[in-house]
């Protein structure tokens, strides 16, 4: 995930009732899932297409595709199934009908599951890649732990 959502500021954008994906999920026509399946009624199958609707604008498109064809490869090689229902139109993402998984709220807990000796990152893409690449988002999580951000400073400067 910090592959897809690679800033502090990426999780301030994953957040339910804003159309953002918020759950390991898959729909139709669904703007909310993580991987929107568009099927025009009226086109041709070869008018089908999806979108991968985590990566933000903050994400190295090159690292992105690479992922995203490596873990589609790994699908492929494993044979893997589609475990969970899409999503249907009006479905409420994040709520009691959603089954997905809860993506990461965070950079922290995102590279955390990314670094973990079993996730499929490492499988995917390689223990050197991961470990380089957690060790500059635990540098970054390690910066912005360091600052006092403009808020904080507004907030307690009257009452610390």
């Amino acid at each position: 995930m910090p592959i897809l959502a690679p800033t502090i500021n990426s999780y301030k954008r994953l957040v339910e009732n804003f159309w953002a994906p918020v759950t390991v999920s898959w729909g139709l026509e669904h703007r909310a899932a993580s991987i929107r399946l568009i099927t025009p009624p009226t086109a041709s199958p070869k008018a089908c297409r999806f979108e991968v609707r985590v990566p933000g604008a903050d994400t190295n498109p090159h690292l992105v595709l690479a992922a995203i064809l490596a873990l589609g490869w790994r699908g492929v090689e494993k044979k893997l199934e589609l475990t969970l229902p899409p999503l249907g139109k009006g479905q409420n993402v994040g709520g009691v009908e959603d089954k997905g998984q809860r993506l990461a709220k965070s950079l922290k807990d995102a590279t955390a599951m990314m670094a973990r000796p079993e996730s499929i990152a490492r499988e995917a893409l390689g223990d050197e890649f991961v470990e380089h690449f957690c060790g500059t988002r635990e540098h970054e999580i390690r910066l912005w732990d360091e600052a006092v951000t403009d808020w904080e400073f507004r907030r307690y400067i009257e009452t610390v």
